[in-house]
């Protein structure tokens, strides 16, 4: 029996929950992440609705150019973009309301993220099956949260994935076993999960653009370009994919991080906005319904990006009573980032931030 995958992907996710929730906002470009500050914030845009991806605006952008491509657009008459800051208790309760209802059509369903959902459909036996139970599952998230979801269907979780990206937003695409590899070729190799701009970059060196040209070369021949690495991508440019769903997938971290408004070395602040992140990330642990977790770890970037993170776990795990401890543990990780031990140059940073895994009920 012929596996089918269908893959949600929530379409902009953050910025369509805000859109919302603020009436006011409704239509307008919107771009969730860190504040602009008028051109001179620091930090990147978490999402942007497809308004404000007209102006050129996209995820992972600095927070500076999206200012700027705001106010460009409203140099040419358009409207400016509504920049919010996320609300993550709030885009995570609507994503569990999203992975229950997901739930009530399938037996496996794999949360992959906050906004990207992976469920078994095998049991439908066919496609058309599949997606009428895919068009009811987007009703059903439209009535109860107001969103819209772009759905793939496929042979495997790779497939889906590709053809969820194929309609958005609130699309639905289908491609089935036969014809997989055609839907593949024409595509460029960057949508791949697993090709990013250095993969790209290599392969782009042996003029190596679409999945087809991929398909040009042997295992053995990408294993030499790309390492251990080349027989997977030799696979997936074919369709092939072996993955199985993942279900119940555990959280495995939850982590407060944030882009300093300048370059700083001053130790007061540094040790006051990690007293903060870890009074703000301890919350956060106690509503996520695990009670208890054995590694603390700590990221800092210098102003010259260098980033480096250090950690610590322990044989006895922490618990939701032991904020002074974790507090007390994560200052331990950061001190020597204060002094030449792990700064041997003094370096200012950049961005700091504290997490927590190793997570456990």
């Amino acid at each position: 029996m012929i596996k089918i995958i269908a893959h949600i992907d929530m379409d902009s996710f953050f910025a369509s929950i805000e859109e919302i929730n603020n009436p006011q906002f409704k239509g307008k470009p919107i771009v969730v992440g860190a504040d602009p500050k008028e051109g001179y914030g620091r930090g990147v845009v978490s999402t942007a609705n497809y308004k404000a991806r007209e102006y050129g605006i996209h995820s992972a952008m600095p927070i500076t150019k999206a200012w700027q491509a705001s106010e460009k657009a409203k140099s040419q008459g358009k409207e400016g973009v509504v920049f919010l800051p996320p609300d993550f208790e709030l885009y995570e309760k609507s994503s569990h309301n999203i992975l229950e209802i997901i739930k009530k059509y399938s037996d496996l369903v794999e949360q992959a993220s906050i906004d990207e959902f992976y469920f078994d459909l095998t049991l439908s036996k066919t496609f058309e099956k599949a997606e009428a139970i895919c068009r009811k599952i987007k009703e059903e998230i439209k009535k109860e949260e107001e969103l819209t979801c772009s759905v793939g269907i496929g042979p495997n979780k790779l497939i889906a994935k590709i053809a969820a990206g194929v309609k958005k937003p609130n699309g639905l695409f289908i491609v089935q076993q036969d014809n997989k590899e055609s839907f593949l070729e024409p595509l460029p190799i960057r949508t791949i999960p697993g090709i990013g701009p250095k993969t790209a970059e290599l392969l782009s060196r042996h003029n190596i653009s679409t999945i087809r040209d991929l398909k040009k070369f042997s295992g053995d021949t990408l294993k030499e370009i790309l390492g251990k690495r080349g027989e997977e991508i030799y696979d997936k440019a074919r369709g092939i994919d072996d993955s199985s769903i993942i279900e119940n997938r555990e959280v495995k971290s939850i982590g407060e991080q944030s882009t300093f408004e300048q370059d700083t070395f001053n130790i007061v602040f540094i040790a006051d906005e990690l007293e903060k992140y870890c009074t703000r990330l301890f919350k956060r642990f106690k509503q996520s319904g695990f009670t208890k977790f054995k590694t603390i770890s700590i990221i800092v970037r210098f102003s010259d990006f260098e980033t480096i993170t250090s950690a610590k776990s322990f044989k006895q795990p922490l618990e939701v009573g032991d904020i002074k401890k974790f507090q007390l543990e994560a200052l331990k990780l950061l001190l020597p980032f204060l002094d030449k031990r792990k700064n041997p140059q003094l370096k200012k940073m950049r961005l700091l931030g504290v997490r927590i895994e190793n997570l456990a009920k």
